[in-house]
């Protein structure tokens, strides 16, 4: 047959066989539109801050900041010396060092959260009132005067029956004064510590409802972070994957699923020593979440190391080598966020965030390149990799790692192209965006 000439198309089925199978399968399609929608696309902060509600002040966002610097310049005081703590490439030097100067005096913490959980303890009620009273009122004019982070909010008390009753108290007042001083931000954030069962999820969710009603909220305005530090919160009784029934009983609310690494590790037996975030016991931990969060929009943050950088020098570089290893480690494994406890932690966070992000950076940009113009290359990229490049370069954009004109400048895209990527239709392709 020439190729000039037309293909005859023959078919067996009637059309009414298409049309049954799709009705058939419309409850499933409905299902997966519930339940997997996809990551929301909003920018995820590489780190959440823990402060006790009694230190947290006006100043800590700054002060943090002020702190990292301070030890950025005792310890490591140019790209060199940094470098060599951390093991840096030569090219990545000067771009990681001065980038991580620049976050820490423009934007030294994305995430924080005024601790009323283990980091702050049991304390008089009206001691814990007053506290969560002033929190709301600190953050409140943080947001209004532009000096907030990104995201802020607080963790209260979970909902077992011996604190419950406080922690609800504590999130009333917090929710209650935000509104009294022009409302909720757009950046809260609160986070649920030791869930063990579904139901408290569920909970929490009739508890934000009614909150929400007694405002005149947008019903599902206030979403929240499901911290999974019990054995219980991975596998129940049953053998099923607890954490994943948590996702669903939160009905659309749960924003994150964050490890608490030491909480964790105790709970299952892990002598002190051993207790980190790379222990085998933690990486199962983790895997069932990542999986269980895996097209839901819900996102996985890492734990925490308890060895701090302080004292001399020596121990210092110890402590950002471990820090920064760690760092490094979850990202590989798709843990774009974790907890940071000191202000010594937050120039080994960004360094390894930027060095991620940066070290991969041109190769990334190449490959979407070549896929938004279908120009081939000696890698053939599908959609989902196309989606995987797009999210990579979003997140190096977000977090200051990367600026949009060099991007630009590799990709031929906007950064509506690069979210159009990071975000395809369900079973088809997107526009380039160019």
């Amino acid at each position: 047959m020439g190729q000039g000439q037309q293909e005859k198309v023959a078919t067996s089925l009637a059309g009414a066989v298409s049309e049954e199978i799709s009705a058939s399968l419309a409850p499933v399609d409905a299902e997966l539109e519930r339940r997997y929608p996809g990551d929301p696309g909003t920018r995820q902060p590489v780190h959440t801050v823990y402060v006790p509600g009694d230190a947290f002040a006006a100043d800590t966002v700054r002060s943090w900041g002020d702190r990292a610097l301070a030890a950025l310049d005792e310890h490591a005081p140019d790209a060199a010396s940094f470098a060599a703590v951390l093991g840096l490439p030569d090219d990545l030097a000067e771009p990681v060092h001065s980038r991580v100067r620049a976050k820490l005096e423009r934007e030294p913490i994305e995430d924080l959260r005024v601790d009323f959980e283990d980091g702050y303890g049991p304390r008089p009620d009206a001691e814990e009132d007053e506290t969560a009273a002033r929190a709301a009122r600190l953050i409140a004019e943080a947001y209004a005067t532009g000096t907030a982070a990104p995201y802020m909010g607080i963790r209260m008390k979970c909902m077992e029956a011996a604190v419950r009753d406080r922690g609800i108290r504590t999130l009333d007042i917090f929710l209650t004064g935000l509104m009294a001083n022009g409302g909720l931000p757009d950046g809260l954030a609160l986070t649920l510590p030791k869930v063990t069962y579904p139901e408290q999820v569920s909970a929490f969710v009739r508890l934000l409802e009614a909150f929400e009603k007694a405002h005149g909220l947008v019903p599902g305005r206030i979403g929240f972070e499901i911290q999974i530090e019990t054995s219980q919160a991975v596998l129940a009784t049953d053998g099923t994957a607890t954490v994943a029934r948590m996702i669903q009983a939160a009905e659309g609310r749960a924003t994150g699923l964050h490890y608490g690494t030491f909480d964790y590790s105790a709970c299952l037996g892990v002598s002190a020593a051993y207790q980190s975030s790379d222990h085998p016991a933690a990486d199962h931990a983790k895997a069932v979440m990542q999986v269980a969060a895996a097209g839901t929009g819900v996102r996985v943050s890492d734990g925490s190391t308890n060895v701090l950088p302080v004292g001399p020098t020596a121990q210092v570089h110890d402590a950002w080598r471990l820090h920064y290893g760690l760092t490094r480690r979850a990202l590989a494994r798709a843990y774009y966020q974790g907890w940071d406890m000191h202000p010594g932690h937050i120039p080994t966070r960004y360094a390894a965030v930027f060095a991620f992000y940066r070290e991969g950076f041109e190769q990334a940009a190449a490959r979407l390149a070549r896929y938004a113009d279908r120009a081939g290359g000696d890698v053939m990229d599908e959609p989902a990799t196309a989606k995987a490049l797009s999210g990579y370069l979003l997140r190096g954009l977000d977090c200051g790692a990367l600026d949009m004109p060099e991007v630009a400048r590799l990709t031929g895209l906007t950064r509506a192209g690069l979210e159009g990527f990071a975000a395809p239709r369900r079973g088809g392709l997107t526009a380039s965006g160019n």
